[in-house]
């Protein structure tokens, strides 16, 4: 396993659209396992492959307090949405900005899991944000993106303003 460089804003290649796995390989495993290991690291909650220079539709997350069920999800996609709820965001390629986002309280997602198969989840409350959050990803979007023009502006003046605080390696 192995730590993976997170892109942060304004890096413009987080904006690039996210091509769909064909076939699940020893490569998207390892790479798999290397954002499992970096999104622990970082520490954060999801992560996914647009956000560490890889654009292809893979996601991984563990939203559990003792940071034991991590989930993969590869080529995922939305089938049902159901009731709204805000939830406070931040993002591990937007640090340091916390926001309210406005989501659907519950969700439905088709992917394909590690060994290949078809699954399907219905998930709600913080699993439901955090797999829209992440799939926003895959579509070249940022949680900033939901925010109101004059509220996108000061987040990111706020993260221009970190940004020069973190010293340079």
């Amino acid at each position: 396993m192995a730590l993976l460089n997170i892109l942060t804003l304004p890096d413009k290649r987080l904006k690039t659209v996210a091509k769909p796995v064909v076939k699940v390989t020893e490569e998207i495993k390892q790479l798999a396992g290397d954002m499992l290991e970096t999104m622990y690291a970082a520490p954060g909650i999801g992560l996914a492959a647009t956000q560490v220079n890889q654009h292809i539709q893979l996601v991984v997350m563990d939203i559990s307090e003792e940071r034991n069920e991590p989930r993969v999800f590869i080529n995922p996609k939305i089938t049902a949405r159901n009731g709204e709820q805000v939830h406070e965001e931040g993002c591990l390629s937007v640090p340091g900005i916390y926001a309210d986002v406005k989501r659907a309280e519950q969700v439905t997602v088709e992917y394909m899991d590690l060994a290949g198969q078809q699954q399907s989840l219905n998930a709600a409350g913080l699993l439901a944000v955090c797999i829209q959050h992440e799939m926003d990803h895959l579509k070249g979007i940022v949680f900033l993106d939901h925010l109101s023009v004059l509220k996108r502006k000061m987040a990111l003046k706020k993260l221009a303003k970190v940004a020069e605080t973190v010293p340079v390696d």
